[in-house]
Protein backbone atom coordinates (compact mmCIF):
# COMPACT_ATOMS: atom_id res chain seq x y z
CA UNK A 1 0.00 0.00 0.00
CA UNK A 2 1.45 3.35 -1.11
CA UNK A 3 0.12 6.29 0.92
CA UNK A 4 1.78 8.89 -1.29
CA UNK A 5 -0.61 10.77 -3.56
CA UNK A 6 0.21 11.39 -7.19
CA UNK A 7 0.52 14.94 -8.50
CA UNK A 8 -2.94 14.64 -10.12
CA UNK A 9 -4.45 13.41 -6.84
CA UNK A 10 -2.87 16.32 -4.97
CA UNK A 11 -4.34 18.71 -7.54
CA UNK A 12 -7.71 17.00 -7.13
CA UNK A 13 -7.56 17.57 -3.36
CA UNK A 14 -6.84 21.27 -3.89
CA UNK A 15 -9.68 21.53 -6.40
CA UNK A 16 -12.34 20.17 -4.07
CA UNK A 17 -10.96 22.15 -1.12
CA UNK A 18 -11.16 25.39 -3.12
CA UNK A 19 -14.64 24.60 -4.44
CA UNK A 20 -15.98 23.97 -0.95
CA UNK A 21 -14.47 27.19 0.37
CA UNK A 22 -16.15 29.14 -2.43
CA UNK A 23 -19.52 27.38 -2.41
CA UNK A 24 -20.47 26.59 1.18
CA UNK A 25 -23.50 28.61 2.32
CA UNK A 26 -22.52 32.13 3.47
CA UNK A 27 -21.61 32.07 7.13
CA UNK A 28 -21.50 28.27 7.22
CA UNK A 29 -19.92 27.01 10.45
CA UNK A 30 -20.09 30.39 12.22
CA UNK A 31 -22.30 31.22 15.23
CA UNK A 32 -24.34 33.62 13.08
CA UNK A 33 -25.39 30.94 10.60
CA UNK A 34 -28.94 29.70 11.08
CA UNK A 35 -28.84 26.02 10.28
CA UNK A 36 -32.06 24.23 9.25
CA UNK A 37 -33.70 23.03 12.45
CA UNK A 38 -36.84 21.06 11.57
CA UNK A 39 -36.63 17.79 9.59
CA UNK A 40 -38.60 19.41 6.76
CA UNK A 41 -36.10 22.28 6.56
CA UNK A 42 -33.19 19.83 6.64
CA UNK A 43 -34.66 17.77 3.80
CA UNK A 44 -35.27 20.86 1.65
CA UNK A 45 -31.75 22.11 2.36
CA UNK A 46 -30.23 18.72 1.49
CA UNK A 47 -32.00 18.63 -1.87
CA UNK A 48 -30.81 22.14 -2.73
CA UNK A 49 -27.22 21.44 -1.62
CA UNK A 50 -27.08 18.16 -3.54
CA UNK A 51 -28.18 19.97 -6.69
CA UNK A 52 -25.34 22.44 -6.16
CA UNK A 53 -22.87 19.55 -5.82
CA UNK A 54 -24.28 18.05 -9.02
CA UNK A 55 -23.95 21.31 -10.94
CA UNK A 56 -20.39 21.67 -9.62
CA UNK A 57 -19.44 18.21 -10.88
CA UNK A 58 -19.12 16.55 -7.46
CA UNK A 59 -22.07 14.15 -7.49
CA UNK A 60 -21.54 10.43 -8.10
CA UNK A 61 -17.77 10.74 -8.36
CA UNK A 62 -17.12 7.06 -9.07
CA UNK A 63 -20.30 6.50 -11.09
CA UNK A 64 -19.90 5.98 -14.85
CA UNK A 65 -20.07 9.17 -16.88
CA UNK A 66 -22.87 7.81 -19.04
CA UNK A 67 -25.14 7.86 -15.97
CA UNK A 68 -24.23 11.36 -14.83
CA UNK A 69 -21.22 10.45 -12.70
CA UNK A 70 -17.62 11.58 -13.01
CA UNK A 71 -15.84 8.27 -13.57
CA UNK A 72 -13.37 9.12 -10.80
CA UNK A 73 -11.19 6.56 -9.01
CA UNK A 74 -11.97 5.19 -5.56
CA UNK A 75 -8.85 7.00 -4.29
CA UNK A 76 -10.30 10.29 -5.52
CA UNK A 77 -13.58 9.41 -3.80
CA UNK A 78 -11.68 8.93 -0.53
CA UNK A 79 -9.86 12.25 -1.01
CA UNK A 80 -13.20 13.94 -1.65
CA UNK A 81 -14.69 12.39 1.50
CA UNK A 82 -11.72 13.60 3.54
CA UNK A 83 -11.96 17.17 2.28
CA UNK A 84 -15.74 17.21 2.66
CA UNK A 85 -15.42 16.09 6.28
CA UNK A 86 -12.52 18.45 6.95
CA UNK A 87 -14.63 21.40 5.78
CA UNK A 88 -17.52 20.16 7.97
CA UNK A 89 -19.69 20.50 4.85
CA UNK A 90 -23.44 19.79 5.10
CA UNK A 91 -24.48 16.31 6.24
CA UNK A 92 -27.09 15.28 3.67
CA UNK A 93 -28.40 12.34 5.70
CA UNK A 94 -31.70 12.02 3.83
CA UNK A 95 -29.90 11.52 0.48
CA UNK A 96 -27.13 9.15 1.53
CA UNK A 97 -29.06 5.92 0.92
CA UNK A 98 -29.69 6.83 -2.69
CA UNK A 99 -26.15 8.05 -3.31
CA UNK A 100 -24.23 5.39 -1.38
CA UNK A 101 -26.41 2.29 -1.75
CA UNK A 102 -29.16 2.50 -4.36
CA UNK A 103 -27.02 4.06 -7.09
CA UNK A 104 -24.09 1.59 -6.84
CA UNK A 105 -26.55 -1.33 -6.56
CA UNK A 106 -28.41 -0.32 -9.71
CA UNK A 107 -25.17 0.28 -11.58
CA UNK A 108 -24.05 -3.25 -10.69
CA UNK A 109 -27.35 -5.14 -10.91
CA UNK A 110 -30.05 -2.97 -12.48
CA UNK A 111 -31.47 -3.03 -15.99
CA UNK A 112 -30.59 -0.31 -18.46
CA UNK A 113 -34.11 1.10 -18.11
CA UNK A 114 -33.75 1.25 -14.31
CA UNK A 115 -30.41 3.03 -14.57
CA UNK A 116 -31.78 5.61 -16.99
CA UNK A 117 -34.87 6.20 -14.85
CA UNK A 118 -33.40 6.39 -11.35
CA UNK A 119 -29.72 7.36 -11.35
CA UNK A 120 -29.92 10.95 -12.59
CA UNK A 121 -32.68 12.01 -10.12
CA UNK A 122 -30.58 10.57 -7.28
CA UNK A 123 -27.55 12.61 -8.31
CA UNK A 124 -29.58 15.80 -8.65
CA UNK A 125 -31.21 15.36 -5.22
CA UNK A 126 -34.65 15.14 -6.77
CA UNK A 127 -35.64 11.78 -5.28
CA UNK A 128 -35.02 10.48 -1.76
CA UNK A 129 -34.67 6.76 -1.09
CA UNK A 130 -35.11 4.58 1.97
CA UNK A 131 -33.88 1.03 2.63
CA UNK A 132 -36.54 -1.59 3.34
CA UNK A 133 -34.38 -4.37 4.73
CA UNK A 134 -34.80 -4.92 8.50
CA UNK A 135 -37.96 -6.38 10.04
CA UNK A 136 -39.01 -6.90 13.68
CA UNK A 137 -37.75 -10.52 13.50
CA UNK A 138 -35.17 -10.12 10.74
CA UNK A 139 -32.54 -7.54 11.57
CA UNK A 140 -29.08 -9.04 11.67
CA UNK A 141 -30.50 -12.25 10.17
CA UNK A 142 -31.67 -10.46 7.06
CA UNK A 143 -32.35 -13.64 5.08
CA UNK A 144 -35.27 -14.37 7.46
CA UNK A 145 -37.44 -11.54 6.07
CA UNK A 146 -41.15 -12.37 5.92
CA UNK A 147 -42.53 -9.47 3.90
CA UNK A 148 -44.18 -11.27 0.98
CA UNK A 149 -44.40 -10.37 -2.69
CA UNK A 150 -46.87 -12.50 -4.64
CA UNK A 151 -46.88 -12.42 -8.43
CA UNK A 152 -50.18 -11.33 -9.97
CA UNK A 153 -49.91 -10.92 -13.73
CA UNK A 154 -47.46 -8.10 -14.45
CA UNK A 155 -47.32 -6.98 -10.80
CA UNK A 156 -46.19 -8.14 -7.39
CA UNK A 157 -48.56 -7.66 -4.45
CA UNK A 158 -46.48 -6.79 -1.38
CA UNK A 159 -47.63 -7.30 2.22
CA UNK A 160 -45.50 -7.02 5.34
CA UNK A 161 -43.61 -4.72 7.70
CA UNK A 162 -40.18 -3.10 7.80
CA UNK A 163 -38.57 -1.32 10.74
CA UNK A 164 -35.68 1.08 11.47
CA UNK A 165 -36.27 2.53 8.00
CA UNK A 166 -34.31 5.78 7.90
CA UNK A 167 -35.99 8.85 6.33
CA UNK A 168 -39.01 6.78 5.19
CA UNK A 169 -41.34 9.71 5.99
CA UNK A 170 -39.61 11.81 3.33
CA UNK A 171 -38.66 9.10 0.85
CA UNK A 172 -39.95 8.97 -2.71
CA UNK A 173 -38.76 5.40 -3.29
CA UNK A 174 -37.78 2.33 -1.28
CA UNK A 175 -35.43 -0.52 -2.15
CA UNK A 176 -37.28 -3.45 -0.65
CA UNK A 177 -36.25 -7.02 0.12
CA UNK A 178 -39.22 -9.39 -0.07
CA UNK A 179 -39.88 -13.13 0.02
CA UNK A 180 -41.33 -14.64 -3.14
CA UNK A 181 -40.76 -18.32 -2.26
CA UNK A 182 -40.84 -20.16 1.07
CA UNK A 183 -39.42 -23.55 0.09
CA UNK A 184 -35.70 -24.30 0.15
CA UNK A 185 -32.94 -22.30 1.79
CA UNK A 186 -33.95 -19.00 3.38
CA UNK A 187 -31.34 -17.25 1.22
CA UNK A 188 -33.23 -18.38 -1.87
CA UNK A 189 -36.70 -17.13 -2.73
CA UNK A 190 -35.90 -13.46 -1.99
CA UNK A 191 -36.66 -10.74 -4.53
CA UNK A 192 -35.32 -7.18 -4.59
CA UNK A 193 -37.93 -4.56 -5.55
CA UNK A 194 -38.01 -0.81 -6.18
CA UNK A 195 -41.19 0.54 -4.59
CA UNK A 196 -42.82 3.93 -5.11
CA UNK A 197 -43.49 5.25 -1.58
CA UNK A 198 -46.58 7.08 -2.84
CA UNK A 199 -48.23 3.75 -3.69
CA UNK A 200 -51.58 2.94 -2.12
CA UNK A 201 -51.31 0.66 0.91
CA UNK A 202 -48.11 2.09 2.46
CA UNK A 203 -48.24 3.45 6.03
CA UNK A 204 -45.21 5.10 7.68
CA UNK A 205 -44.96 5.54 11.46
CA UNK A 206 -42.05 7.54 12.94
CA UNK A 207 -39.97 6.03 15.76
CA UNK A 208 -38.76 8.50 18.36
CA UNK A 209 -35.06 8.01 19.16
CA UNK A 210 -33.07 8.67 22.34
CA UNK A 211 -31.84 11.90 20.78
CA UNK A 212 -35.42 13.17 20.53
CA UNK A 213 -35.29 12.95 16.73
CA UNK A 214 -37.39 10.64 14.56
CA UNK A 215 -35.38 9.76 11.46
CA UNK A 216 -36.15 6.04 11.93
CA UNK A 217 -39.56 4.67 11.00
CA UNK A 218 -41.59 1.49 10.74
CA UNK A 219 -43.27 0.94 7.39
CA UNK A 220 -46.34 -1.22 6.71
CA UNK A 221 -47.20 -2.62 3.27
CA UNK A 222 -50.79 -3.74 2.71
CA UNK A 223 -51.30 -5.25 -0.75
CA UNK A 224 -49.01 -2.72 -2.39
CA UNK A 225 -48.79 -3.14 -6.17
CA UNK A 226 -45.28 -3.10 -7.66
CA UNK A 227 -44.65 -3.55 -11.42
CA UNK A 228 -42.47 -6.52 -12.41
CA UNK A 229 -40.27 -4.00 -14.24
CA UNK A 230 -39.13 -2.83 -10.77
CA UNK A 231 -37.40 -6.13 -9.94
CA UNK A 232 -33.63 -5.70 -9.57
CA UNK A 233 -31.70 -8.79 -10.60
CA UNK A 234 -33.66 -12.02 -10.86
CA UNK A 235 -36.86 -13.08 -9.15
CA UNK A 236 -36.02 -15.40 -6.20
CA UNK A 237 -32.33 -14.42 -6.48
CA UNK A 238 -32.53 -11.19 -4.53
CA UNK A 239 -29.90 -12.28 -2.02
CA UNK A 240 -27.23 -11.71 -4.67
CA UNK A 241 -28.38 -8.09 -4.96
CA UNK A 242 -28.55 -7.72 -1.17
CA UNK A 243 -24.89 -8.75 -0.88
CA UNK A 244 -23.94 -6.07 -3.40
CA UNK A 245 -25.80 -3.44 -1.38
CA UNK A 246 -24.29 -4.55 1.93
CA UNK A 247 -20.80 -4.56 0.43
CA UNK A 248 -21.15 -0.89 -0.53
CA UNK A 249 -22.80 -0.03 2.81
CA UNK A 250 -19.93 -1.39 4.91
CA UNK A 251 -17.06 -0.36 2.66
CA UNK A 252 -18.28 3.15 1.89
CA UNK A 253 -18.26 4.65 5.39
CA UNK A 254 -14.84 5.55 6.78
CA UNK A 255 -15.33 8.59 9.05
CA UNK A 256 -11.73 8.99 10.17
CA UNK A 257 -11.57 12.72 9.37
CA UNK A 258 -14.75 13.46 11.33
CA UNK A 259 -13.58 11.42 14.31
CA UNK A 260 -10.16 13.07 14.28
CA UNK A 261 -11.85 16.48 14.25
CA UNK A 262 -13.91 15.40 17.25
CA UNK A 263 -10.75 14.30 19.12
CA UNK A 264 -9.25 17.76 18.49
CA UNK A 265 -12.48 19.38 19.65
CA UNK A 266 -12.45 17.30 22.81
CA UNK A 267 -8.78 18.09 23.46
CA UNK A 268 -9.59 21.82 23.32
CA UNK A 269 -12.39 21.28 25.82
CA UNK A 270 -9.99 19.40 28.09
CA UNK A 271 -7.76 22.48 28.21
CA UNK A 272 -10.73 24.62 29.29
CA UNK A 273 -12.40 22.21 31.73
CA UNK A 274 -11.17 22.29 35.31
CA UNK A 275 -10.81 19.35 37.66
CA UNK A 276 -10.10 20.99 40.99
CA UNK A 277 -7.16 23.38 40.56
CA UNK A 278 -5.99 22.06 37.21
CA UNK A 279 -7.49 21.55 33.79
CA UNK A 280 -8.67 18.13 32.67
CA UNK A 281 -5.89 18.14 30.08
CA UNK A 282 -3.39 17.55 32.92
CA UNK A 283 -5.26 14.61 34.43
CA UNK A 284 -3.17 11.55 33.44
CA UNK A 285 -6.09 9.23 32.70
CA UNK A 286 -7.79 11.86 30.50
CA UNK A 287 -4.56 12.56 28.63
CA UNK A 288 -4.12 8.84 28.07
CA UNK A 289 -7.68 8.39 26.78
CA UNK A 290 -7.33 11.33 24.37
CA UNK A 291 -4.01 10.02 23.09
CA UNK A 292 -5.51 6.56 22.61
CA UNK A 293 -8.43 8.06 20.69
CA UNK A 294 -6.03 9.85 18.35
CA UNK A 295 -3.99 6.69 17.81
CA UNK A 296 -7.13 4.73 16.95
CA UNK A 297 -8.41 7.35 14.49
CA UNK A 298 -5.00 7.24 12.80
CA UNK A 299 -5.26 3.44 12.56
CA UNK A 300 -8.72 3.88 11.05
CA UNK A 301 -7.34 6.25 8.43
CA UNK A 302 -4.61 3.81 7.39
CA UNK A 303 -7.11 0.95 7.30
CA UNK A 304 -9.40 3.01 5.08
CA UNK A 305 -6.56 3.63 2.63
CA UNK A 306 -5.68 -0.06 2.65
CA UNK A 307 -9.28 -0.98 1.92
CA UNK A 308 -9.54 1.56 -0.90
CA UNK A 309 -6.26 0.33 -2.37
CA UNK A 310 -7.69 -3.17 -2.53
CA UNK A 311 -10.95 -1.92 -4.00
CA UNK A 312 -9.09 0.00 -6.70
CA UNK A 313 -7.42 -3.26 -7.75
CA UNK A 314 -10.48 -5.52 -7.69
CA UNK A 315 -13.34 -3.10 -8.33
CA UNK A 316 -15.54 -5.07 -5.90
CA UNK A 317 -16.13 -4.30 -2.18
CA UNK A 318 -14.88 -7.23 -0.12
CA UNK A 319 -15.51 -8.58 3.37
CA UNK A 320 -12.67 -6.39 4.64
CA UNK A 321 -15.27 -3.63 4.80
CA UNK A 322 -16.58 -5.37 7.90
CA UNK A 323 -13.24 -4.70 9.60
CA UNK A 324 -13.65 -0.98 9.02
CA UNK A 325 -17.27 -0.94 10.09
CA UNK A 326 -16.56 -2.86 13.30
CA UNK A 327 -13.55 -0.71 14.18
CA UNK A 328 -15.01 2.73 13.55
CA UNK A 329 -18.41 2.03 15.13
CA UNK A 330 -16.87 0.85 18.41
CA UNK A 331 -14.30 3.65 18.31
CA UNK A 332 -17.19 6.11 17.92
CA UNK A 333 -18.70 4.88 21.17
CA UNK A 334 -15.40 4.86 23.07
CA UNK A 335 -14.73 8.46 22.02
CA UNK A 336 -18.15 9.66 23.19
CA UNK A 337 -17.72 7.78 26.48
CA UNK A 338 -14.38 9.58 26.94
CA UNK A 339 -16.11 12.92 26.34
CA UNK A 340 -18.65 12.27 29.06
CA UNK A 341 -15.98 11.14 31.50
CA UNK A 342 -14.10 14.36 30.81
CA UNK A 343 -17.11 16.69 31.01
CA UNK A 344 -18.93 14.97 33.86
CA UNK A 345 -22.64 15.49 34.34
CA UNK A 346 -22.64 18.60 32.11
CA UNK A 347 -21.73 16.35 29.18
CA UNK A 348 -25.10 14.63 29.42
CA UNK A 349 -27.15 17.82 29.11
CA UNK A 350 -28.85 18.57 25.80
CA UNK A 351 -28.88 21.89 23.97
CA UNK A 352 -32.19 22.84 25.57
CA UNK A 353 -30.45 23.10 28.97
CA UNK A 354 -28.58 26.36 29.66
CA UNK A 355 -25.91 24.41 31.60
CA UNK A 356 -24.97 22.22 28.63
CA UNK A 357 -21.42 22.10 27.28
CA UNK A 358 -20.49 22.86 23.68
CA UNK A 359 -24.10 23.46 22.69
CA UNK A 360 -25.14 19.98 23.81
CA UNK A 361 -23.05 18.41 21.04
CA UNK A 362 -21.52 15.65 23.15
CA UNK A 363 -24.82 14.65 24.74
CA UNK A 364 -26.42 14.22 21.31
CA UNK A 365 -23.40 12.32 19.97
CA UNK A 366 -23.28 10.03 23.00
CA UNK A 367 -26.90 9.01 22.45
CA UNK A 368 -26.60 8.69 18.68
CA UNK A 369 -23.39 6.64 18.91
CA UNK A 370 -25.31 3.78 20.57
CA UNK A 371 -26.80 2.98 17.17
CA UNK A 372 -23.41 2.80 15.42
CA UNK A 373 -22.84 -0.84 16.40
CA UNK A 374 -26.33 -1.82 15.21
CA UNK A 375 -27.05 -0.23 11.84
CA UNK A 376 -25.31 -1.59 8.71
CA UNK A 377 -24.85 -4.88 10.56
CA UNK A 378 -24.24 -5.39 14.27
CA UNK A 379 -20.77 -5.86 15.71
CA UNK A 380 -21.60 -9.53 16.24
CA UNK A 381 -22.43 -9.95 12.56
CA UNK A 382 -19.26 -8.13 11.52
CA UNK A 383 -17.14 -10.41 13.70
CA UNK A 384 -18.75 -13.46 12.13
CA UNK A 385 -18.01 -12.13 8.63
CA UNK A 386 -14.41 -11.37 9.56
CA UNK A 387 -13.94 -14.81 11.12
CA UNK A 388 -15.41 -16.74 8.19
CA UNK A 389 -14.65 -14.67 5.10
CA UNK A 390 -11.43 -12.86 6.06
CA UNK A 391 -9.71 -15.28 8.45
CA UNK A 392 -11.20 -18.42 6.90
CA UNK A 393 -12.27 -19.91 10.24
CA UNK A 394 -14.82 -22.75 10.22
CA UNK A 395 -18.44 -22.27 11.22
CA UNK A 396 -19.70 -23.51 14.57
Amino acid sequence: MDLRLTSSEIAFREKIRTWLQENLPPGWGTPSYRAPSTPEEQVAFARKWQRKLFDGGWAGLTWPKEYGGCGASVIEQLIYNEEYARAAAPDILCLKIGLSLVGPTLIACGTEEQKRRFLAPILRGEEIWCQGFSEPNAGSDLASVRTRAELNGSEFIVTGQKIWTSVARYADWCMLVTRTRSDGSKHHGLTFLLVDMKSAGITVRPLREMTGEAWFNEVFFEEVRVPCANVVGQVDRGWDVVLTTLGHERAGTTPHVRLQAEVRRLARLARDTFRGQETAAWVPVIRQRLAQSWIETSILRLSAYRNVSRLSRTGVPGPEGSILKLFWSELEQRLKDTACELLGMAGTLGQEDARCVDGGFWCHELLWSRSATIYAGTSEIQRNIIAQRVLGLPRG
